[in-house]
Parts: structure tokens; C-alpha cells; sequence
């Protein structure tokens, strides 16, 4: 009788924690966490490979690498629109995608000089462009109002244990190989398996199922989205938070390989940066679901001002770590700890803030200028970020200032956002 009244209140509390989240949204979400094993090959070692061993500069591989913006920016503009399309609708604007940045891949896996990076970054930024607004579609459709942060919790969840698990498995062989090119091909191999589960299991939502007369014209949908004062306002502060999350996929690596000084003039071993970067995932994973269950209790408005203030602690530890005359590797490890936080109170508020903003036949253009931001911020973060790698040790300890800085800026902003949502 005790072990029946003990296994109800289990269940209960799992459903407390996981609410009835659309089977589509579990198959999608393997399919990620599969594609992000991959991705998490290269995101924190591709700075370190065309740096210390093509030979590129830091700066050049900030501009290779902030070049996927400009074809994100087309991407992400079609793509949209193609999400909302009767004819391609989100499904295909996936397969398309995916098979894009298999070859994208492939070419980075090829890099011997700064044209080959650009072109690759250019085709990967393309394929970024076109799964972000679709993917993101696909998730808002099948969430309802009541469980809505958890859903995109659920996603992010997936996207995180996956990059955790490529960036150990990235470690381990390199350390067996020594080669980084090989990285790239399991990425491109790891976007075939995606191609191929959203090909078997992802079926086109049924918001998609709308009457042709129902639909808005595709200008006057980019018209109404631009005349949405509270979108804009959102997308202006958004625009802060894909610039700090830049910084964690391209700067810092560098900046612990080669500017975090230990008890000698070198910076972290690579083993330590592999560690580095996994504990931050999974400390972002074990945070994910009690974190979205805290904040579910505050507005959108006051859980994206939380995030910031945690990224504002985060740039300070970063500051510490190359400033401290010890311990460089515990601020380290209290700032990516700091980190995780950020971005899992940043990641399903954001995302379920577009979705009630957006009308459902607009839900596609709506995520397609909400993925601009992150075009936007790699654009500006990749190349500010190899910029200040490559000045005097003092500028460079300073660049994480400014951010503390920015943070302020960023919660006025989020402030008045919220007097006008409560307009």
C-alpha cells in the first residue's frame, strides 16, 4: 500500500514536471539532440582549429565566422517565409535545411585558407537560416498556452545533452587522432541522421492547415510584423542576448586557450577546455526544467531581466579569470556554471514571447525576424569578439566590462517592454 501511494505521488510529481508535451515535439527533439552530438564536435573547437592550426588570425576567423550572418540573413528571410507557405510549409523548410548544412559541413571540414572558411561559413550560415524559423514553428505549434515554456524547455533540453555529449566525444578523439577536420564530417554526418528523422516522423503541423483565403498575403505579413511596436521592442533587446551567447561559442575558447593564465605563461590544456564547455551544458541541463518551472511564475518580461543579470555576473567571473593572480580555473568554472543559468531562464521565454506575440498563420515570419537577432549577433559578437583577442592583454581583460555595461542597457529596455505589454 505504501510503495502504490509512493509510486503515485512519483508520477505525479514527473507530470508536474513534464506536462502532456505533442508526440511530435519528443520525435523533433531527438532528431535535434542527434544533429546537436554533431554540432557540438565543432561549435567550441572550430576557433582553435583555424586558429593555432590553419594558421588564421584570431580576427579572421571572428570575420569567417560572422560571414554566416550575412547568408543567415537570406536564410532566415526565406525560410520564414517558407514555413508559412501552404506549399513548402515548416517540414520541407526542415529537409532543405539539413541537407544544406551537411554540405556546409563538409566544406569546413576542407578549410586550408580564409576563402575556403568564408564559403563554408556562408553555406552553413545559409542552412542555419532556414531550420531556425521552421524548427522554432514547429515547436510553437505543437505547444499549448499552459505548457508552452516547458515545450521549448523540452527542445533546448535536447539541444544542450546533445552538444554536452559531442563536446566529450570531440575530446576523446582528438586526443586519439589529433585531427580536427574529421570533427566537421561527423557534423555532416549527424545532419543526414536529422534529414532523415524529420523525413520519417515530423508530419506538417496543423496550424498549416489553413484555407487559402484565411492566409496573409506574404508582403503584408513582413508589413504587419515591422508595424508590431511590442515585437520590435523585443527584437532590439534580443539582439543583446545573441551577442553575449556569440561570445561563449567563439571567443571564449580562444580566450581560454590562449589568454587564461595558470601558474605559466599558457593558457587551459585543450582536455580542460573539453571539460570546461561539457560542464556548462550539463549544468545547463540539470538547471533547465527547475528553471523553467520557477519562472513560469513571472512574466516573460521579468524572466529575460533575470537572465540578463545572471549574463552581467557571468562577464564579471570572466573578468576575474584572466585578472586573479590564482585560481583562474574555478572563476572559470563559476562563470560557465553562471552562464548556463542565463541562457536556460533566456531560451524558453524568448521563444514563448514570439509565439503569443505572433498571430498563427505568422508564427513562420514572426521566428524568421526573431532569427535575424542571432544572425545579427554573430555578425556583430564573432568578429568583436576576435578583434579584442587579438590587442594587449588589457584590452582584451576590459572587453568583459563593457558587457557587465551593455546588461544595463538591455534591462531599460526590457523595462519599458513591459510597460507597453501591459498596455
Amino acid at each position: 500500500m505504501t510503495f502504490k501511494i509512493m509510486k503515485l505521488a512519483s508520477q505525479s510529481q514527473l507530470s508536474s514536471w513534464l506536462p502532456s508535451i505533442h508526440r511530435q515535439v519528443w520525435i523533433f527533439a531527438i532528431g535535434r539532440f542527434l544533429s546537436e552530438v554533431g554540432t557540438g564536435c565543432t561549435l567550441f573547437y572550430a576557433p582553435i582549429f583555424f586558429v593555432n592550426q590553419v594558421g588564421l588570425s584570431a580576427t579572421s576567423v571572428g570575420v569567417a565566422l560572422g560571414s554566416a550572418s550575412i547568408s543567415g540573413v537570406v536564410g532566415r528571410i526565406v525560410g520564414g517565409s517558407l514555413a508559412d507557405s501552404e506549399r513548402w510549409g515548416r517540414r520541407r523548410t526542415l529537409l532543405l535545411a539539413t541537407a544544406i548544412l551537411a554540405i556546409g559541413s563538409l566544406v569546413l571540414a576542407t578549410t586550408s585558407d580564409f576563402t575556403i572558411l568564408v564559403i563554408g561559413s556562408l553555406i552553413s550560415g545559409l542552412g542555419i537560416g532556414f531550420y531556425w524559423p521552421a524548427a522554432e514553428v514547429v515547436v510553437a505549434d505543437a505547444s499549448q498556452i499552459d505548457n508552452r515554456r516547458e515545450t521549448f524547455a523540452i527542445a533546448r533540453l535536447a539541444d544542450n545533452l546533445g552538444l554536452a555529449i559531442g563536446i566529450m566525444l570531440a575530446g576523446f578523439l582528438i586526443s586519439i587522432i589529433g585531427s580536427y577536420r574529421w570533427l566537421f564530417v561527423i557534423d555532416a554526418i549527424s545532419f543526414l541522421v536529422f534529414f532523415g528523422v524529420v523525413y520519417v516522423g515530423i508530419s506538417e503541423t496543423e496550424q498549416q492547415q489553413i484555407e487559402e483565403s484565411e492566409k496573409t498575403e506574404l508582403f503584408a505579413s513582413w508589413i504587419a510584423v515591422l508595424s508590431d511596436r511590442r515585437f520590435l521592442v523585443y527584437i532590439a533587446v534580443n539582439i543583446f542576448f545573441t551577442i553575449y551567447i556569440s561570445q561563449i561559442h567563439s571567443t571564449l575558447p580562444l580566450f581560454f586557450k590562449n589568454f587564461v593564465i595558470k601558474s605559466t605563461t599558457e593558457g587551459f590544456a585543450q582536455t580542460t577546455i573539453s571539460v570546461l564547455f561539457a560542464w556548462h551544458l550539463v549544468f545547463a541541463i540539470i538547471c533547465q526544467l527547475p528553471v523553467t518551472s520557477i519562472l513560469k511564475r513571472c512574466s516573460h518580461t521579468l524572466a529575460l531581466t533575470v537572465s540578463a543579470i545572471f549574463w552581467a555576473i557571468g562577464f564579471g567571473l570572466i573578468w576575474i579569470s584572466g585578472t586573479a593572480p590564482s585560481h583562474h580555473l574555478v572563476w572559470a568554472i563559476l562563470a560557465l556554471g553562471v552562464f548556463a543559468v542565463a541562457i536556460v531562464s533566456y531560451t524558453p521565454s524568448a521563444a514563448s514571447l514570439v509565439t503569443e506575440l505572433a498571430p498563427e498563420n505568422q508564427r513562420g515570419v514572426y521566428f524568421s525576424i526573431n532569427a535575424l537577432c542571432w544572425a545579427v549577433g554573430s555578425f556583430i559578437g564573432h568578429p568583436l569578439g576576435g578583434w579584442a583577442l587579438d590587442q594587449p592583454q588589457i584590452v582584451t581583460n576590459s572587453y568583459w566590462l563593457c558587457f557587465i555595461l551593455s546588461v544595463a542597457i538591455a534591462v531599460a529596455i526590457l523595462q519599458y517592454l513591459n510597460r507597453i505589454l501591459a498596455e
